[in-house]
């Protein structure tokens, strides 16, 4: 079992910046990947950034220049660094963790952003 412990949401302004952390309670070591979904109302929850054990990274189209995903291994923290924000990412965000074969989800953060 992985619990996952995410902070970092809240209201912004557009082209504003938030930062979104989610620490794991097991060792970023042995997961295959860390990364983070989020999901408005209606729809369906969508990959934003993920960065696999050996640091690869890949990003949704609509987030490419402006969110960064890293970690802290000494923490076991994954961070979304996420500037020039826009309206359109207003949505809970939820961390998202693979542990041999199977998915974990945190609670979600809301993020908001302002016009």
């Amino acid at each position: 079992q992985v619990q996952l412990r995410e902070s970092g949401g809240g209201l912004v302004q557009a082209g504003g910046s938030l930062r979104l952390s989610c620490a794991s309670s097991l060792s970023m070591l042995r997961l295959t990947h860390m990364g983070w979904y989020r999901q408005t109302p209606g729809k369906e929850r969508e990959l934003v950034a993920r960065i696999f054990s050996g640091g690869d990274t890949n990003y949704t189209d609509s987030v490419k220049g402006r969110f960064t995903i890293s970690r802290n291994y000494g923490r076991n923290t994954v961070h979304l660094q996420m500037d020039s924000l826009k309206p359109e990412d207003t949505a809970v965000y939820y961390c998202n963790v693979q542990w041999r074969s199977r998915d974990y989800w945190g609670q979600g953060t809301q993020v908001t952003v302002s016009s």
